[in-house]
């Protein structure tokens, strides 16, 4: 490049603070055309794509054959007069750079990811050079998004961020689904959940939350699934299922909300349609789950199809938890996020608070989000007594030993509290309008996929 100036070094993002000015942009090319005394530069630096503009007359000789001759992917460095030009693409689009140096840093080998069709199986292999592709790139910004959005809306309500064990000796939610491990000679298992220690904090500190890596061992290979994913779960000391609703339905506004209004360019690039994610905002409606098992039986005698699904809304027999099918067609008749609530107490996990006067139901409840995504939040009022909690592990046959400093809680100034678990891949799937949980996190673990 020529010689050295004060341009100073700017990002992508902050090019509209520099129109007229002159500066210096790092990072890859993202593709090349040109022809004749012009090449064009799509230049990407981590925080959006720029067009870079090389004319013959700009620049010396020297630089502008390194412009020609650089390759796809390949590291350089640029100087140039920032401009609005409002057919300019890029990310965020609107403003280009007409190039007075340019320099590369590292010439990359022919790239294996072209503009083209590749199947999942490759770009899985590749996932660590996929991660650049525009689509990819929106889809971990916005997820950086919502994990700030979960941190700062629970640290400015209270929450204190206590840090759960994710090797714990015992199962929290069944055992058919946990990643069993040597424990110097002690069998020991991959958390589910920080749900259970949760439960000891705030017996000192009122309301938390834990957020971390949990591990779900499920023969699964649905788009829904990872088998490690990262989840936030809130406990709350004082608080019944009632008021844990409005708890969530504030929380999962606040993070669209912050999304819509920090990623649009992200959302652009994603193709998201956003009228969805407009409307998520409180209060969501609320069905109980025999509403719920009486709207999916009616549409099924009408024979009403379930959106995105080829067959029928099909039948469920009360008691039985829904299919990816029925929550979908339930999130469907409605604008918003769905609260179920009053689960079967048989398919739910053992510490959850039995309905007064109908213990077939327990105190729980999944948030339901439109357009086909699912649980995005599942939670439920926990047992606050001691008798009631020893009788639904003796009931599950589970054993004694490792929860008696569960029940403990339930012995030393028990309170009535509940909780929720947020993962945050639905989350971001929903969020981006994603088809899979594959596209949600940098290199995703899912049943028969561990490397890279």
């Amino acid at each position: 490049m020529s010689a050295e100036t004060d341009a100073p070094i700017v990002t992508i993002r902050a090019l509209g603070d520099h129109v007229g000015q002159e500066v210096t942009l790092q990072g890859w090319c993202y593709a090349k055309t040109g022809k004749g005394k012009l090449v064009f530069l799509q230049l990407r630096d981590g925080t959006g794509i720029c067009q870079a503009v090389v004319f013959r007359g700009n620049v010396s000789d020297e630089d502008f054959e390194v412009a020609k001759a650089i390759t796809q992917e390949s590291s350089l460095i640029v100087r140039g007069v920032v401009k609005a030009e409002p057919r300019a693409p890029g990310v965020p689009g609107g403003y280009e750079v007409d190039v007075r140096g340019v320099e590369t840093t590292g010439i990359s080998d022919p790239y294996p990811i072209q503009p083209k069709e590749h199947g999942v199986e490759f770009l899985m292999q590749h996932r660590h050079l996929w991660l650049r592709s525009n689509r990819q790139w929106a889809a971990m910004r916005v997820r950086a998004v919502i994990v700030r959005a979960i941190r700062d809306w629970l640290d400015d309500h209270g929450y204190l961020n206590v840090d759960t064990p994710i090797i714990t000796p015992a199962a929290a939610e069944g055992t058919t689904t946990l990643f069993e491990i040597d424990y110097h000679g002690e069998p020991a298992y991959l958390a589910q959940t920080g749900q259970l220690y949760n439960e000891a904090n705030i017996f000192a500190f009122g309301k938390v939350y834990c957020f971390g890596p949990t591990f779900r061992a499920e023969k699964s290979k649905t788009r829904r699934h990872l088998q490690e994913f990262w989840m936030v779960e809130p406990e709350i000391a004082f608080c019944d299922l009632e008021q844990l609703m409005e708890v969530e339905e504030q929380f999962v506004s606040y993070i669209v909300q912050r999304c819509l209004a920090e990623c649009a360019p992200e959302l652009e690039v994603l193709e998201r349609d956003t009228s969805f994610l407009q409307r998520v905002t409180p209060p969501f409606p609320r069905i109980h789950y025999d509403e719920a098992v009486a709207m999916i039986n009616a549409a099924a005698a009408r024979g009403d199809l379930v959106p995105g699904y080829p067959d029928p809304v099909p039948a469920i027999e009360w008691g039985d938890d829904f299919g990816s099918p029925h929550e979908t067609y339930i999130a469907a008749q409605f604008e918003k996020p769905v609260f179920v609530h009053h689960y079967p107490t048989q398919v739910k996990a053992f510490y959850m608070e039995p309905e007064p006067g109908r213990p077939e139901v327990c105190r729980s409840v999944d948030l339901l989000a439109p357009e086909g995504y699912g649980e995005i939040t599942g939670g439920s009022e926990r047992m606050s007594d001691a008798s009631k909690l020893i009788a639904a592990i003796e009931h599950h046959k589970l054993p004694m030993a490792p929860y008696e400093w569960y029940i403990d809680l339930r012995r030393y100034g028990s309170v009535v509290h509940s909780g929720f678990g947020l993962g945050v891949e639905r989350t971001v799937a929903w969020v981006c309008g994603l088809d899979h949980v594959r596209e949600t996190i940098a290199f995703p673990r899912m049943l028969t996929t561990m490397r890279p």
